[in-house]
């Protein structure tokens, strides 16, 4: 679900708009962390989109946790 961006981010490749995928993902994210509800924009609560390490970019979002290169167990 992770590709490399043009900046060398570690990249959502499902963009802005893959509900599923970004929950599932955030599902097995050993530091998904809530973000403040001003910023919460997906109505399931474990989302990547709602994750307080999330920054969105043009076309998706990086993932900013620092506590591991690989944020998630299934990548």
């Amino acid at each position: 679900m992770w590709r490399t961006n043009e900046s060398g981010e570690k990249e959502f490749s499902g963009g802005k708009k893959d509900w599923v995928g970004a929950a599932s993902t955030a599902a097995s994210c050993l530091s998904f962390q809530s973000d403040v509800e001003e910023e919460t924009v997906a109505d399931e609560t474990i989302s990547c989109y709602n994750c307080r390490f999330r920054r969105w970019t043009r076309s998706s979002f990086i993932c900013c946790n620092s506590a591991t290169d690989n944020p998630t167990l299934n990548t």
